[in-house]
């Protein structure tokens, strides 16, 4: 898998090294450096488009500020960009920054994150972010045994941040997996908070997660019932659930729920190993940094952009490719996320 994933990344940045790009200049724009998954995903964009033969000019948006992100974006113009890379921290929100974009004909690639209610936008690079909760959702049910009859078990759900249109995508997957056993009583949601809206968890904030799991607990579990399942859309909110669960008493091994995530934060795979969180999606964000420069390079050079989708963003069908999410849990972390080069043992010792 290392080789296979060196040579997929070598052959891509050779796509990017003629002459031709060496004058062009990409701005990438980051959500915040808060998370670690956008600490990555910017380090490397910034990487692979300079071994492109890019200048690059990397900002992230203090932590999920907009308009320092549109302030951001408006001096990436000024300074002469002629891509924009970025990863929206609320998806309608960049409307009147990307049509100057537009007017001076500066390409804009949607990177993870589709931007809405636009035309200025060109091409989107993201993982089929439906799919990620249909596995996230089906990790539960194979886990469980549902499909074979089994049950009751109680479940509870951290969902994202509503002013990120993945969020949606993230739990409807997953619910388009368990809502049949909600609805036969196989799985019980005790709190009986099951809409987008009543678990949403704005920007993705771990002691936001932490703190509504510690009401739900004190609400619901306060008298030892059992909690079978919380299932998370990502790390930073599983982060928080498995901090009010430590909290509150529940053991590894003994009555821990099964606890669900997203990217393979270092916090979240040691806690994998340690077993206060179940699984996480892998997002491999070489791969999508990778999809990205040749997005670009095709762009600049007037080819034909490879895609495999579209997405609607209530304006146009955005051209789109999906890369192709993952999981990780105790059993194949170490072929998926160690051989592969992602992270080293030492990284994720505890």
């Amino acid at each position: 898998m290392k080789k296979l994933l060196s040579l997929l990344l070598v052959s891509v940045l050779l796509l990017g090294t003629t002459s031709a790009f060496a004058a062009q200049k990409v701005g990438v724009s980051m959500p915040t450096k808060s998370l670690q998954r956008w600490n990555e995903d910017g380090e490397y964009l910034k990487a692979q488009f300079e071994a492109g033969g890019y200048e690059v000019e990397l900002q992230y948006a203090g932590d999920n500020d907009v308009p320092t992100q549109v302030a951001q974006l408006e001096t990436m113009l000024l300074n002469g960009c002629t891509v924009l890379v970025i990863t929206a921290i609320e998806s309608t929100a960049l409307g009147n920054v990307l049509a100057q974009a537009k007017e001076a004909g500066v390409k804009v690639i949607c990177h993870d994150r589709i931007i809405m209610d636009t035309p200025a936008v060109d091409y989107y690079a993201t993982f089929d972010n439906f799919q990620v909760g249909e596995i996230q959702g089906q990790y539960v049910v194979d886990t469980l045994g549902l499909a074979e009859g089994k049950g009751p078990f109680n479940i509870e759900f951290h969902a994202g941040d509503p002013g990120d249109n993945n969020a949606t995508y993230f739990f409807n997957g997953a619910m388009s997996k368990v809502k049949q056993y909600l609805d036969n009583g196989q799985l019980v949601c005790v709190s009986g908070q099951t809409t987008f809206d009543q678990v949403a968890t704005p920007s993705w904030k771990t002691e936001t997660a932490q703190a509504r799991m510690d009401d739900i607990i004190a609400s619901f579990y306060a008298d030892g019932k059992p909690l079978d399942v919380v299932l998370c859309s990502n790390d930073s909110t599983a982060q928080g659930a498995t901090n009010a669960l430590v909290a509150a008493g529940f053991k590894p091994g003994e009555n821990f729920p099964i606890v669900t995530g997203q990217d393979c934060d270092i916090a979240s795979v040691k806690n994998i190993l340690k077993g206060t969180q179940s699984m996480s999606i892998f997002k491999d964000t070489r791969i999508l940094a990778a999809r990205t420069v040749e997005i670009v390079n095709s762009v600049l050079a007037g080819k034909e952009v490879e895609v495999n989708a579209v997405v609607n963003n209530n304006v146009f069908d955005v051209p789109t490719f999906y890369c192709t999410p993952l999981f990780a849990d105790i059993n194949n972390y170490q072929q998926l996320l160690i051989e592969s080069g992602y992270y080293t043992a030492e990284q994720l010792a505890n």
